[in-house]
């Protein structure tokens, strides 16, 4: 499959990069990642990363599934839905299947697509009780995958990524090491020579973590982190209100840390 051309990034924060952050506050993130390593010795290779935080599954395939169908690019990847389930009482099984709907018209159009599994999050205290969740969805995307012959980035699989290193404070985004392993995954997954290891073990940590500092760690993140998300949800709130994509429109590719971003596009989530 490496001959990529053009790529076409879609989805919610994962994919937009959170919290994978540069020093003006914009972020980085798997995609962008990939797609350096993609655009490596190809001067003609374009790029558009349509991915929004807070953005639910319907809205990714209302707003940017049609951008990505006009634009035909050599590659998409798709990472949705992870904001649907982890909303109580949310059917999986439904999901899954409007996931299917758009991955179905990707492949009808002949775009190949690369898809993104949820991670293990057994690690994770408190958000450890999505894990069967998460694995039910996973269950499901692989038999979209193998129908519509599109590939996965098995992010459940990926051992390094059950080390909390892996998370940023919030529990729901990883870190910029996570983001740079899950990047050469996905490059791995296209076939695509790349310098680095994703399995590299993490170094051994030099302070073994306590229980109460996890203790303190779950009453500081609820606080932080928990609470607000579930204001917002009530409120009908998104992170990503009032915010654009940071790439929309496919283009050459230039690196985020010199790249301008423009005004109201992301900016370090509060």
């Amino acid at each position: 499959m490496y001959g990529i051309d053009s790529y076409v990034a879609l989805g919610d924060s994962f994919t937009e990069g959170l919290n994978d952050a540069l020093p003006d506050g914009s972020f980085r993130g798997w995609a962008d990642r990939l797609a350096e390593i993609l655009a490596a010795g190809r001067p003609g290779f374009a790029y558009a990363n349509l991915s929004l935080r807070g953005k639910m599954l319907d809205e990714i395939l209302d707003e940017q599934l049609p951008i990505a169908l006009e634009l035909k690019p050599d590659l998409v990847t798709l990472c949705a839905g992870g904001n649907d389930i982890i909303v109580p009482g949310a059917d999986v099984d439904a999901v899954t299947e409007r996931l299917e709907e758009g991955v179905a018209k990707l492949r009808e159009a002949g775009i190949p697509v690369l898809m993104v599994n949820g991670p293990d999050t057994k690690v994770l205290s408190v958000m450890s009780v999505l894990r069967g969740k998460v694995a039910i969805y996973n269950t499901h995307l692989w038999a979209i995958a193998e129908r519509y012959g599109a590939r996965m980035v098995d992010l459940w699989a990926m051992a390094p990524l059950h080390d909390r290193r892996a998370w940023s404070d919030d529990r729901l985004h990883f870190s910029s090491e996570a983001h740079r392993r899950i990047a050469l995954k996905a490059a791995e997954v296209l076939g695509v020579p790349v310098q680095g290891d994703w399995r590299e073990p993490w170094p051994v940590e030099a302070v073994p973590s306590r229980w109460i500092d996890s203790r303190r760690s779950d009453l500081t993140w609820t606080k932080v982190h928990l609470l607000p998300w579930i204001r917002r949800q009530l409120r009908g709130e998104s992170m990503g209100d009032g915010l654009s994509p940071k790439r929309p429109t496919l283009a050459p590719f230039v690196p985020l840390d010199v790249l301008e971003v423009p005004d109201g596009a992301q900016q370090q989530a509060s």
